[in-house]
């Protein structure tokens, strides 16, 4: 191959690589790995803060979801994990972003329509 073929396609592969894309790529693992520190204290906490590492996972989460279909996805995830995991407190959940410090564009509710998040 050419140098300048090469170069091209070096410029055509970083190209890909590092465009934003408008797809989503966001998943349920992602999900789940970073919303698991925050378990236990939505079955059981309450009267203390979060713990750090739940509002790390929801504050590296937001910054995940950069399309609109990422934010959806994680809001479709949600919704599935809160109805699979026993004991969790709704009221502790919606709470759970502002008490993280953390903007989120819909509320954490079984109820939410997460075809209408933004």
């Amino acid at each position: 191959m050419s140098r300048p073929a090469a170069a091209v396609l070096m410029a055509a592969v970083l190209v890909a690589v590092l465009w934003p894309s408008s797809e989503a790529a966001m998943s349920c693992s992602v999900v789940f790995r970073n919303l698991m520190p925050c378990l236990g204290y939505l079955q059981s906490g309450g009267n203390s803060a979060p713990p750090t590492p739940c509002c790390d996972g929801i504050t590296a989460l937001m910054a995940q979801a950069k399309v609109k279909a990422d934010r959806q996805t994680a809001c479709t995830c949600l919704k599935t994990a809160a109805a699979s995991v026993t004991g969790i407190n709704f009221s502790l959940a919606g709470a759970l972003p502002q008490r993280c410090g953390v903007n989120i564009p819909y509320k954490i509710s079984p109820s939410t329509d997460c075809t209408k998040v933004n």
